[in-house]
């Protein structure tokens, strides 16, 4: 039931993405739903329930022109921002569907990669958010055995290189937290419900730090590095953290960027990625923790010649 729910919604926002700023009519509306779900009529009130879900759910408001009775996504610029902080959600469900209705026609052609833990549990992480509900949380964690009991109120989900993850208070820890969802056992409601802190933003917290972990009690550095002209132009249009700029070309081709961020073993994984495409200028300890991770690497294949 939870996940027909969130499908409907995902379907409604993808509609009036898809439709554009002219938006749709309550007739046009309730005729795409019936060619959707299979005949079926949509209400009036159905579909106001299904848009204040999905401005509680993804913070997309469905706004109506009352001079032409016409609904729509606001195009401006928070709109914007909006649709593209759930743009991945959205896909995620959309490509399912597609692949799910169209089976038979697109069987060969269409390639996804598979995230478990998304079909899993995020259906069941988003009804708890929606309903701010306290979650009693079964979990292991990677290399151990043990498995621990947590009481969760689960404040936001983020996705990071192909994993989602539950960010959310422990009560037994009196703290933030973040869960990696393909860990989790179990995830069952407790019936006790909770208040949202005011003014959180999942992006806000996240945007000194990179990755899953969050922000210490550090500032932020600032942190520049050297790349080859092919590299740059990915990191153009795929930059490693939303602080990132692009400082200029060198002589010799190469280029510079700069961003400020606290560094964290994501961080250090993620430009030892880039191999010697990437050199780290600054700072120092980051650039011998890059260094370190590189040469290590080298010396187990140094080690099996």
């Amino acid at each position: 039931m939870v996940s027909e729910l969130i499908d409907k919604y995902i379907w409604l926002v993808q509609t009036f993405i898809d439709a554009g700023p002219g938006g749709l009519s309550l007739p046009e509306i309730a005729d795409r739903w019936t060619a959707r779900y299979g005949g079926t009529d949509y209400p009036r009130r159905s579909f106001n329930n299904h848009r204040e879900a999905v401005a509680e759910v993804f913070g997309i408001e469905i706004a109506c022109n009352r001079s032409t009775n016409r609904y729509y996504i606001d195009a401006g610029e928070s709109a914007v921002d909006k649709r593209q902080s759930v743009d991945w959600l959205v896909n995620t469900f959309t490509v399912n569907n597609l692949l799910s209705l169209g089976k038979e026609r697109l069987s060969g052609r269409v390639a996804v990669e598979d995230i478990p833990s998304g079909q899993k549990h995020l259906v069941t992480v988003m009804q708890a958010m929606l309903d701010n509900a306290v979650m009693k949380l079964r979990y292991r964690k990677y290399l151990s055995e043990e498995e621990e009991i947590r009481h969760i109120r689960p404040y936001a989900v983020k996705e990071f290189e192909k994993r989602w993850y539950i960010v959310a208070y422990s009560e037994e820890a009196e703290t933030l937290r973040v869960y990696a969802m393909d860990r989790i056992l179990s995830l069952t409601p407790t019936g006790e419900h909770f208040k949202m802190p005011k003014g959180f933003r999942v992006d806000d917290l996240f945007e000194a730090s990179y990755g899953i972990y969050l922000p210490e009690d550090v500032p932020p550095v600032l942190v520049r590095l050297r790349t080859t002209a092919r590299e740059a132009a990915y990191l153009k249009d795929l930059p490693i953290h939303p602080s990132q700029v692009f400082l200029g070309e060198e002589k010799d081709g190469r280029c510079l960027f700069a961003m400020r961020v606290i560094p964290n073993p994501n961080l250090v994984m993620e430009l030892c990625r880039h191999g010697n495409r990437l050199e780290v200028l600054e700072p120092e300890a980051l650039r011998e923790q890059v260094a370190d991770e590189l040469r290590n690497a080298l010396k187990i294949y140094e080690r099996n010649k």
